[in-house]
């Protein structure tokens, strides 16, 4: 079925030039604040993260407007190469709230468990932008999950690329934080059609967690090791009537493989060998917000006790 929706903005069958992304970008509002939101909290902490060896550090800002939108990790102080070397992101689809928050509750609730055991880099907001406007694209229309390759056109990614490549031992782990949204179908996907030319066929959300793998190297026990853990805190997405999650195979539950490097997604941005996207769905009507938050938090422990107890 092909044009079932129209989005507002384009000509159908004819890619955006800048006159459409600029009125695409013109139809964007601030709906909620990065700076009290994430920043205000990320700073609260920054006392308590530094007496467990952990620093907040600035790597870079956005050229929009550089003092309201820096970026920020949090990293260890010194690098141990005897450990394990983990990185989390969040927010690089800023509009995917509890990538963020959960993040953010890791920091607070769980990096003293594991601050002294592995070495930690993690990313709280990558698009800070999209998280404020929640949207999927930066300011440019552009998708920063996509944009993960050299000369990247989005500066969320470029940023998060130097970061990733100033630690020179280089990372074990990545879990990167994401949410599937009814907004997918309502907003993004039509609006991905129409900025690309292309006709919006529309899909299926899936109610509950599941996770993405590596086609490249799937790493199976891995990812089975983060559906045990998450399914403590929420429930797992069901496969729907042709074995798929969002027009994927399920190679087993709650789990799907992307060919990652070749997508530019920013679980590709380590090429490490234990490496997942997580994917929280905040529109269930059996999932509060705490409990994505929660889910989040989840995959992250997960992932790095599976890997902790490798070695």
């Amino acid at each position: 079925m092909a044009n079932v929706s129209f989005y507002p903005i384009g000509t159908v069958g004819e890619k955006w030039g800048d006159a459409e992304k600029a009125a695409w970008f013109a139809s964007t509002q601030i709906k909620r604040s990065y700076q009290d939101n994430v920043v205000t909290p990320l700073k609260a902490m920054e006392s308590q993260l530094a007496e467990l060896g952990l620093n907040v550090v600035q790597y870079g800002a956005l050229s929009i407007d550089p003092a309201r939108y820096p970026l920020f990790a949090v990293k260890s102080a010194s690098f141990d190469p005897k450990k394990i070397t983990v990185l989390v992101t969040g927010g690089v689809h800023g509009y995917e709230t509890s990538g963020v928050h959960g993040a953010l509750a890791f920091l607070a609730n769980n990096a003293a468990h594991y601050a002294e055991r592995v070495n930690l880099v993690v990313a709280v907001c990558v698009s800070p932008w999209g998280y404020e406007t929640i949207n999927r694209w930066n300011p440019k229309a552009i998708d920063p999950n996509r944009s993960f390759y050299a000369n990247s056109p989005a500066e969320e990614s470029a940023a998060l690329m130097a970061l990733v490549a100033s630690i020179p031992q280089g990372f074990d782990v990545h879990v990167d934080l994401h949410e599937t949204t009814d907004s997918d179908e309502d907003e993004f996907r039509p609006a991905l059609a129409a900025r690309d030319g292309k006709d919006f066929i529309p899909g299926t959300i899936p109610d509950g967690f599941y996770a993405v793998g590596d086609t490249e190297n799937p790493q199976d026990a891995f990812q089975k090791a983060i559906i045990d853990g998450v399914s403590k805190v929420t429930h797992i997405a069901p496969a729907d009537d042709k074995g798929e999650i969002i027009g994927s195979t399920v190679v087993q539950h709650g789990v799907i493989n992307y060919p990652l490097k070749a997508l530019g997604l920013c679980s590709s941005v380590t090429g490490c060998i234990y490496n997942t996207t997580t994917e929280v769905y905040p529109d269930s009507p059996s999932a509060t917000p705490a409990e994505c938050n929660l889910a989040q938090v989840a995959a992250i422990t997960s992932a790095i006790d599976y890997v902790l107890a490798l070695n």
